[in-house]
């Protein structure tokens, strides 16, 4: 596994994009023009990277370096395909159990989700190519390492991740407060896929719409939800106790 490593560069981060550098962000500086620029820009919405346009003072930030108005982090993993994930299970004797992660943005969640995923026989995570939490250093710090025992892959939309998984005789089920069902009221002994919503909005409606169940925790409490990274691993842990 490399190490997390920061390019910049109009020239260097396209060079980085055509040798298929698993780039996890590329920062661009607000109303920069010119042919590379362009060209890089292109490149970017091609291979449905996660970019965002910053003022130039958040890239001098970011790096000492000549820019040139743009950086961009290479992750620190190497990140798997669906299908990869798909066929590592195929090959197992357990159900499958995979986490779906609906545009989680906080890495520190990220890695504390990737850490208890280690712990209770993850099969594999999915999050989404544009709008997730990156892999960084504190990503991996969190984890405890887990990031590089963890497959984790990149899609380009969690709703198709969704379908793919249910074809392949996977159920789905989101973690939402907008049902009656509780985790108790799920049965997790089968091949199972559990989506986590993003920290602010919760799991697209979408998603939703597309799950073979719903289920939510129990709160007794006058708090309305749990941090999605708790949420997570109680869920996850139901479904250690429910196959033990």
């Amino acid at each position: 596994m490399q190490k997390e490593t920061q390019i910049y560069g109009l020239r260097a981060i396209t060079e980085a994009i055509n040798s298929n550098e698993p780039i996890d962000k590329v920062f661009l500086q607000k109303g920069l023009k010119g042919d590379l620029y362009k060209e890089l820009e292109s490149l970017i919405r091609k291979n449905g990277i996660n970019s965002s346009y910053v003022p130039i003072e958040k890239l001098n930030r970011l790096t000492k370096n000549n820019h040139q108005g743009a950086v961009a982090n290479i992750s620190p993993i190497t990140f798997f395909t669906l299908d990869e994930l798909i066929e590592r299970v195929e090959k197992k004797e357990t159900p499958a159990l995979f986490l779906l992660l609906d545009q989680l943005s906080d890495v520190r969640n990220f890695g504390a989700i990737i850490r208890t995923a280690e712990c209770t026989g993850v099969d594999g995570i999915i999050i989404q190519k544009k709008g997730a939490a990156p892999v960084t250093a504190d990503t991996i710090k969190t984890s405890a390492g887990a990031a590089f025992k963890v497959p984790i892959a990149k899609v380009d939309h969690i709703k198709d991740a969704v379908f793919y998984l249910q074809s392949s005789g996977i159920k789905v089920v989101s973690a939402t407060e907008k049902t009656d069902n509780t985790i108790y009221d799920v049965s997790f002994t089968e091949p199972i896929a559990i989506v986590m919503g993003a920290e602010d909005r919760g799991i697209s409606p979408s998603i939703l719409k597309a799950s073979d169940f719903t289920a939510k925790l129990p709160l007794s409490g006058e708090i309305e939800s749990l941090n999605v990274s708790v949420a997570c691993a109680v869920f996850l842990y139901e479904v250690v106790r429910q196959r033990r």
